[in-house]
């Protein structure tokens, strides 16, 4: 079997010219390309948009995409390997989902609210290595403490500020803003100020120091976990070129 282009970029929730694109970048060619210029996709070619669909929900970047790709051409294997990835979301996404029935259950019976319950599915110390390992066991130590601290309402409104800053910095990915000009600098500066209000992160003269700053920028990069914060590698990049301009100029 094979669809036209139009059918797959329907089915795939996707466009034409997104499928274009993925050709253009050597990423997804079509089977075949018609007398009449239409293109056209088989079975193994789906097969492979599949994971190319499954990658950049990952966050993964198209070249990086490109390269997983051409080196795993046998699609079961590789489909394996993301099926477990998506199982493990979904384990992490059921604990959340039942964190938050139990506590809307508890706050209509009008019960106590468990803080380990209300806080299942959210493990603030899954980066606990790369935090010691980069600015040392004291600063991993301090915000740990100051964390644990936190009531739940002042948890939620951390998050929730962090979300709002990660949403932002996304906005002005998608509107190609330069990350020197103004827009993306005043963001690095909400970023900066943001950073300040976390004890145990070095800072210099109430700030974030600039070696903190630059390195907390290249990890949004180099690991795809808090790249998929901002949209995934390419989103990132945008990020860590806005904060560093920023640390140079004002750190």
């Amino acid at each position: 079997m094979e669809w036209s282009i139009r059918e797959i970029a329907r089915l795939a929730g996707t466009t034409s010219r997104a499928l274009r694109h993925y050709d253009q970048l050597g990423v997804l060619a079509p089977s075949r390309v018609g007398d009449n210029g239409y293109r056209y996709y088989d079975a193994d070619a789906l097969l492979r948009l599949q994971r190319i669909l499954l990658l950049r929900e990952m966050g993964v970047d198209l070249a990086t995409i490109g390269e997983l790709l051409d080196g795993q051409r046998d699609h079961r294997a590789a489909l394996v390997g993301h099926l477990e990835e998506l199982r493990d979301e979904r384990r992490r996404l059921e604990r959340r989902i039942r964190s938050v029935e139990s506590t809307i259950g508890k706050l209509e019976r009008g019960e106590d609210l468990m803080a380990e319950e209300m806080l299942d599915g959210f493990d603030h110390t899954r980066y606990r290595d790369e935090v010691v390992e980069r600015w040392g066991e004291e600063a991993y130590a301090e915000g740990d403490r100051w964390w644990r601290e936190r009531s739940s309402a002042e948890k939620a409104d951390f998050k929730a500020t962090w979300e709002a800053l990660a949403r932002d910095w996304q906005h002005a990915v998608d509107a190609e803003l330069d990350p020197d000009g103004a827009p993306a600098q005043a963001l690095a500066r909400r970023h900066c100020a943001w950073l300040s209000g976390i004890p145990g992160t070095p800072q210099s003269g109430g700030r974030p120091s600039k070696e903190y700053f630059v390195g907390l920028a290249e990890m949004y990069v180099s690991d795809e976990r808090f790249a998929r914060n901002f949209g995934g590698v390419e989103a990132a990049a945008f990020v860590r070129d806005a904060m560093t301009t920023f640390a140079d100029r004002e750190l």
